[in-house]
């Protein structure tokens, strides 16, 4: 049997949909026989392998281990690496002791330094820094060790930074662009990123000016695979992180291009972001930026890419990156609303549009809309009722997830074709018109809102033009018009998956939304189907397969461990001592020392930041243990011009990685921290009372220097934690088993103790 027109249109959109994700990225193949000038994934997956060996946060021992392999690796190019050293606490109250390793190559006629960046310090506690970010600084070490092998002169000098500490706030970043001399010399940044261990890479520009010589400049340089857009910075600036770049841009208005992907978002600052899980694909993706971007950008101007002017950009398979200016945006709209101002009224006299026909048309678009919305606002809060394990996975991000996107866009578009099945006997030029206006309005919002997704318009004309063709032709030719629907197609499905992926399972919502969207973009080719009410059976049975699946792959496992955790609390102020988990669905590992009936913690005990604001779940009494308690040790303490000055110093007696001092609710008129002032602004909205977090390295003692006003009494928190509760000797918790793993963004595994000291 022929297949109808039906079957092959309907596959050749799904085709075109998946062109849009396979044309996103370099295909893998094992290139480690590559020329010695060329960029190969197999030799920076080497850097990998041997960057995350273990984990590597500021203090712990592998730290260093991994800091002198980077400082050999450059020595070994013939450069001559050099470490910046020092304390900084970046706008978030995070002190470390950052070390950041620097070389540069002098250029021939230098317009500006090009600087390479990226980060060798991996997350706390448990993070392997894999991908974030060791990726980015096996990319840039491979792609310098081609670039040199080449033996190209650049005009411009090469600075390689790799930041240290970039997890606990930017501080090493911080360290570089405030305090080296070199900063002043940056013309533009490249900074390679990873926020999950697969995927396409984005490239996002940061600039404060306009983005137009920017862009003008990375489509001159011609890499393969851009995948960007004008809406992406957007969404990157909704997450709850910035990356070092944030700093070169707001500190010293350096410009600058970031790479990141973010699929497998699951294993983002885990114990999974090991070199075996990460792509190499999105390996290989990050080199096909940097080798054409360092060719080009070593020898052009860098101190011409200031602009006032914006463009709007996105990729689309073949024609790469597409950009136009800012200003053609309003007359684009303006032509486009006359077009179908013209249809309609073209259509109107020639009978071929009727208002009754046009008036019922709403009718399938708000049901569509409102059927989709409702259940995709309601997945991920049903989700974890059904999985009430799912809320341990912080990132929002289940293993499962990209089978729960499958699912619900599925059902979407059963949704949909089950709608417009009801409405047979309305005309498909009349069901057009009110999808078409509502994406005009749609349009018309994002132009005067959020211009950068201006590229929104097009695969909305091209829908206008198949409307047209409808009202003019009786039969028109399907294939012509799944041609039109492609840009529609090659735009929006990417952003199916990335915006879940990104923000979280919460973001289903936008998924459904989106399919919706697109359904109606591609109204003038399905629109047409006679057997829209099996596309719409086929929609439900796909969504029941996809579910069925996730439902299958919902068990924690050793591929797929369940986030674990436990702490050993010490309240030194009262003497008690308990078991505590940030887990709502504790796990048996955990509940061996919780017991059967775990409590809700007490108020005083969820004071410690985190990067969600995670609070502990439940806590139950624990031994004492002789766990040695910090010597507190008061330096100073006067009055001078009606404000109190109080000097301390804070030294642990046992190994420690993290330190954390409370000050509650009284005004600090200055604060230094081992010879550092926090800054004003910092003072005036820090949360939750906290003063400063310092992640400790070699012990180093704690120095505080605080001013407030006389008469104030001030409360001093500290909360000591080593991150050693597996194998401190005073304790014997066992190992995790395989099917957990420590849970990321909280205190884990810790010994923490508590303790206070008020001033009256």
């Amino acid at each position: 049997m022929k297949p109808t027109p039906s079957a092959i249109t309907f596959l050749l959109l799904l085709g075109a949909s998946y062109w849009a994700f396979l044309a996103s990225t370099p295909a893998y193949r094992e290139d480690s026989g590559r020329p010695e000038s060329e960029f190969s994934t197999d030799r920076a997956m080497k850097h990998v392998q041997r960057i995350s060996e273990a984990p590597h946060a500021v203090g712990f021992p592998a730290h260093t281990t991994v800091r002198d392999y980077l400082v050999r690796t450059l020595e070994d190019m013939g450069l001559e690496p050099q470490l910046q050293s020092g304390y900084t606490a970046g706008d978030w109250g995070n002190l470390s002791r950052a070390e950041n390793i620097l070389a540069r190559i002098p250029g021939s006629k230098n317009t500006g330094a090009l600087l390479l960046l990226s980060h060798y310090d991996s997350n706390p506690h448990s993070s392997f820094g894999a991908s974030d970010a060791g990726s980015g600084v096996a990319t840039i070490l491979e792609g310098l060790r081609a670039f040199l092998s080449g033996g190209k002169s650049p005009k411009n000098d090469i600075i390689i930074l790799i930041t240290d500490a970039e997890e606990l706030g930017l501080n090493g970043a911080d360290l570089f662009v405030n305090s080296h001399p070199w900063a002043q010399d940056v013309g533009l940044v490249l900074n390679f990123e990873a926020r999950g261990s697969g995927g396409p890479s984005y490239m996002f520009v940061e600039t404060n000016r306009g983005n137009a010589k920017m862009i003008e400049a990375f489509t001159e340089a011609d890499p393969d695979f851009p995948v960007a857009n004008s809406l992406v910075y957007s969404i990157y600036k909704m997450l709850p992180n910035d990356t070092d770049l944030t700093v070169f841009r707001e500190d010293a208005d350096i410009e600058g291009f970031n790479f990141a992907f973010i699929d497998d978002h699951f294993d983002y600052h885990t114990a999974l972001d090991t070199a075996p899980r990460l792509d190499p694909q999105s390996l290989a993706h990050q080199g096909a930026y940097l080798m054409p971007l360092l060719t080009y950008f070593s020898q052009s101007d860098l101190s011409d890419l200031k602009s006032l002017n914006e463009y709007v950009y996105f990729n689309v398979p073949l024609f790469k990156l597409v950009s136009y200016p800012f200003e053609w945006i309003w007359p684009m709209m303006v032509l486009t609303g006359v077009l179908f101002l013209f249809i309609l009224a073209y259509g109107i006299r020639k009978g071929r549009l009727k208002f009754k026909g046009m008036a019922l048309g709403t009718g399938p678009m708000l049901l569509s809309l409102v059927i989709a919305g409702v259940t995709g606002y309601g997945a991920w809060p049903m989700l974890k009722k059904l999985y009430p394990a799912y809320g341990d996975m912080l990132h929002g991000f289940s293993y499962n997830g990209y089978l729960y996107i499958a699912a619900f866009s599925s059902l979407a578009l059963g949704v949909c074709f089950w709608v417009y099945s009801r409405f047979r006997k309305t005309s498909l030029q009349d069901l057009l018109a009110a999808p078409l206006l509502l994406w005009l309005v749609v349009c018309g919002l994002l132009a005067g809102y959020l211009p950068g997704g201006g590229f929104f318009l097009i695969p909305v004309i091209a829908a206008i033009l198949s409307w047209m063709i409808l009202i003019v032709q009786d039969k028109p030719n399907p294939y012509l018009l799944v041609l039109l629907c492609v840009p529609a197609l090659w735009i929006f499905t990417p952003f199916i998956k990335m915006l879940p992926v990104g923000l979280g399972l919460k973001m289903l919502v936008t998924s459904s939304l989106l399919c919706v969207l697109i359904f109606f973009l591609a109204l003038p080719v399905v629109g047409s189907y006679r057997n829209k009410g099996r596309f719409a059976l086929a929609g439900g049975v796909v969504f029941a397969a996809f579910f069925l699946g996730a439902h299958m792959g919902s068990d924690f496992t050793e591929a797929t461990p369940k986030p674990s955790s436990l702490l050993y609390v010490n309240n030194l102020d009262t003497d008690q001592a308990f078991w505590a988990t940030y887990e709502k669905v504790p796990s048996g590992w955990t509940t061996a020392y919780l017991g059967d009936d775990p409590q809700p913690p007490a108020p005083s005990l969820n004071t410690l930041s985190s990067k969600y604001s995670t609070g502990f779940s439940f806590t139950s009494p624990a031994p004492m243990k002789p766990v040695p308690e910090p010597e507190i040790t008061i330096l100073s303490d006067t009055v001078i011009g009606g404000d109190r000055r109080v000097s301390l110093r804070i030294e642990a007696r046992r190994n420690i990685n993290r330190l954390e001092v409370f000050t509650g609710d009284t005004p600090l008129r200055e604060a230094v921290v081992n010879g550092l002032s926090l800054s004003d602004y910092y003072l005036e909205h820090r949360r939750s009372g906290k003063l400063v977090t310092h992640y400790v390295s070699d012990n180093d003692p704690t120095e505080l220097l605080l001013r407030f006003p006389e008469g104030s009494p001030l409360e001093l928190t500290v909360y000591e934690a080593s991150n050693d509760l597996l194998n401190n000797p005073a304790f014997s918790v066992p190992p995790r088993p395989d099917h957990l793993l420590p849970m990321p963004f909280v205190l884990n595994d810790a010994v923490l103790l508590i303790k206070s000291l008020r001033f009256e």
